[in-house]
Parts: C-alpha cells; structure tokens; sequence
C-alpha cells in the first residue's frame, strides 16, 4: 500500500449539530453518522466531524486544547465562475468570510472562508491542474 495518500481528513468541532447544519446548506450529506461523529464520502476519502474534547480524548490527549486554522481545505473549480457560485453559497451559509476571490500571484484565482469552528477552506481554479467530471484533479 502505498505511504503517499490521507483516507479521513477529521475537523474537530465544538457543536456537531452546528457544524452538520453548516455543511448541509453547503450541500453536503454525511454517509454515516453517530451521536458524536459524522462521516463526509470526498470519492475514495472521507472527511470526518468530531468533537473537540472527544477528539483529544481520542489522540490520548485528553483535556488538551485543540487549535484551528493551521491547516487549509481546499476545493478546485473548472473556472472563476465555479469559485464564485461556491463562495456566495459559503457565505449564504454563514460562513466566515475571509478573503474575497481574486486573481492570485501563481496565476490562479481564489478566496477563503471558514466553517463555524474556524477551519479554513479555499476555493480555487487553478489553471495549471485539470479537473474529471467529479471535481477530481486529472493532472498535477
């Protein structure tokens, strides 16, 4: 198997329900959820919602506070048109907008917001990577 991939991406969060509800007028739907997680299908990966303390718990730290923000989540569009319709959907969702789209210096073309927990996600074309039908990188 091998070392070079990520099956689960987990963001510990403060109220699951909150953050379900977020996600969901994103238009995401978990796959599978209990009362303390829910499980997000990404096609071939998952992303997971979980409590912060249950979360430390889990990596053996209990008690320990878990930051935010550090990491970037991204999502790639075929065009600035994509990036668009998906960052006035985040923000009519709530999120915390922190960087209109704009041409960037690479060359692309991207903005950022943050769920309800401050987990950071960009939104972005890239000209330089190709993307299939399901918004699966086709080149990099």
């Amino acid at each position: 198997m091998p070392a070079q991939r990520v099956t689960l991406i987990t963001l510990g969060v403060q109220d699951l329900a909150r953050s379900m509800a977020f996600y969901a007028r994103l238009g995401w739907t978990p796959d599978e959820q209990t009362e303390s997680v829910a499980f997000y299908d990404l096609g071939g990966m998952k992303l997971g919602l979980f409590g912060l303390e249950a979360l430390a718990a889990d990596q053996g730290r209990a008690g320990a506070e878990l930051g935010v923000g550090a990491v970037t989540l991204a999502q790639n569009y075929a065009d600035r048109a994509g990036v668009d319709a998906a960052f006035a959907l985040a923000e009519a969702a709530g999120a915390e907008l922190l960087k209109r789209p704009e041409a960037v210096f690479w060359g692309g073309y991207s903005g950022y917001f943050a769920d309800p927990d401050g987990h950071v996600w960009e939104l972005a074309h890239n000209p330089f990577w190709g993307l299939d039908g399901n918004g699966k990188l086709t080149s990099a």
